[in-house]
C-alpha cells in the first residue's frame, strides 16, 4: 500500500466548527509523524440543494504517502513550512501505519468535531484506492445513499467511521472519487487562533480590493454593488478568510498583500469550485427535484415580484412544457435584468430545482 486517500465529512454546524481545519489539523499531525501529502489537499462541493447538506457544504479528502519528484509549498502551520509532493516514493509502504493514522484523525475528531450538534454527523474514511468518477458525479447532481457508500468502501476493503447516522461518509467517498484533471481551482484558506472564534473578523476592504484588480486569475473577491467582502465568511468558524482562484501561486502572492488581524495558520485546497460540475443540461420533462440544470425556453408568463421582493415567470419549450423559474432576493441587482424579459424571449436557465411545484431557484 504505496499511498492512502482520507475523506472527512459534515464536522461542522451552525454555530461554529469547519471541515477544512479538521483536515488543515490532521494534515499537520500526519506530517510531523512522518507521513507526506501527495498533491494538494481537496475542497469538494456537493449538490449544492440536497436540503440535509452541511453548513459549507464542502468535504475533503487528500492523500498521504511517502513524497517524491516535485515540492511545492501550499500552506504554514504553526510556523511550519506545508509541503505537497507531486509524486509518491515506489518504496513507500503503508501497510503497517494504517492504524496510526486512524488514531491521529480519532484524536482530532474527538477534539473538533461538532458531534454533539442536532444536525451534525460526521464521518471520515481511509481508502487505498479510489472511487470510481461516477460516485462523484452522482454526488455533485444527484442523491448519493448512505447504503450504496458503505458497500463501494467494502469493495475497496477500505475503513469507515461515522457518527450518530454516518452521513458524512457519503461526502467523504464522494470528494476522494473525484477527479481534478476534469477542471478544478483553487482556494487559499486563512485560519484565526482559537480565542478570536466567534468575534469580529478584521479584514481591510481595500487590500482585498486591490488583490481583485491586480490578479485576474482570482475571483468572487468583493462585490462592488452591495459593498461586501466576499472572502470573509458571516459564520463563527475557525476560517478568517478564503482567497478564490485559477493559479496557486497568484493566491500566495495575493495572501501577502491582503491586511487583516493576525493569521493563525493557512493552507490551499484543490478545488471544484466554479467548476459548474454540478450542472446538467435537462429538458423540462426531464428535470428531477434536486438537479442543478440548464434550460432552454421561451418565455410566457412576465416576471413578476412577489412578497420579499423575489421575481418569478414561466418558461416553456418546443414540446409545450412549462417549468417556473424564480430569482430570489439575495440575487439582488439580478433581479432587474429578470425583470426586462418579455414574453417570447429565448432563455438559458441555470439554477437548482425546488421541489413541488418544480421551480428552478435562478442561481
Amino acid at each position: 500500500m504505496k499511498k492512502i486517500w482520507i475523506g472527512i465529512d459534515d464536522t461542522d454546524s451552525k454555530n461554529g466548527g469547519c471541515t477544512t481545519h479538521i483536515a488543515k489539523t490532521i494534515i499537520k499531525f500526519l506530517i510531523d509523524d512522518g507521513f507526506d501529502l501527495i498533491g494538494y489537499p481537496r475542497l469538494v462541493r456537493l449538490n449544492p440543494n440536497i436540503p440535509w447538506k452541511t453548513r459549507g457544504n464542502g468535504a475533503i479528502s487528500f492523500r498521504i504517502g511517502l513524497g517524491a519528484r516535485y515540492k511545492n509549498k501550499i500552506g504554514e502551520i504553526d510556523k511550519s513550512e506545508i509541503f505537497c509532493f507531486s509524486r509518491v516514493k515506489k518504496s513507500s509502504d503503508l501497510t503497517k501505519q494504517v492504524d496510526r493514522i486512524r488514531e491521529i484523525i480519532l484524536d482530532v475528531f474527538k477534539d473538533y468535531a461538532h458531534v454533539r450538534d442536532i444536525n451534525t454527523n460526521p464521518g471520515f474514511v481511509i481508502l487505498k484506492d479510489k472511487p470510481s468518477f461516477d460516485v462523484y458525479k452522482k454526488g455533485v447532481r444527484e442523491i448519493l445513499y448512505l447504503n450504496e457508500i458503505k458497500n463501494i468502501i467494502n469493495s475497496l476493503k477500505g475503513f469507515y467511521k461515522g457518527y450518530k447516522n454516518s452521513r458524512g461518509l457519503i461526502g467523504a467517498v464522494a470528494s476522494v472519487a473525484w477527479m481534478t484533471s476534469k477542471d478544478s481551482t483553487y482556494e487559499l484558506i486563512t485560519y484565526r487562533s482559537e480565542e478570536k472564534w466567534s468575534t469580529k473578523r478584521l479584514v481591510e476592504d481595500e487590500s482585498v480590493k486591490n488583490i481583485d484588480r491586480l490578479y485576474p486569475s482570482t475571483f468572487d473577491n468583493y462585490d462592488y454593488k452591495n459593498k461586501h467582502n466576499r472572502i470573509v465568511p458571516n459564520s463563527p468558524c475557525p476560517i478568517l478568510y478564503g482567497i478564490r482562484g485559477d493559479d496557486a501561486n497568484d493566491l500566495i502572492e495575493s495572501y501577502s498583500l491582503i491586511k487583516s488581524e493576525k493569521v493563525d495558520s493557512w493552507i490551499i485546497f484543490q478545488t471544484n469550485q466554479g467548476t459548474d460540475d454540478h450542472i446538467q443540461s435537462q429538458i423540462i420533462s426531464q428535470i428531477k427535484i434536486f438537479q442543478s440544470v440548464k434550460v432552454k425556453g421561451r418565455v410566457i408568463v412576465k416576471p413578476h415580484t412577489i412578497i420579499g421582493g423575489h421575481v418569478l415567470f414561466t418558461i416553456s419549450n418546443d414540446l409545450d412544457e412549462k417549468i417556473d423559474c424564480a430569482s430570489y432576493e439575495p440575487t439582488k441587482q439580478f433581479r432587474n435584468i429578470i425583470r426586462e424579459l418579455l414574453i417570447g424571449d429565448v432563455v438559458e436557465v441555470y439554477g437548482g430545482v425546488r421541489k413541488k411545484p418544480l421551480t428552478i431557484n435562478i442561481e
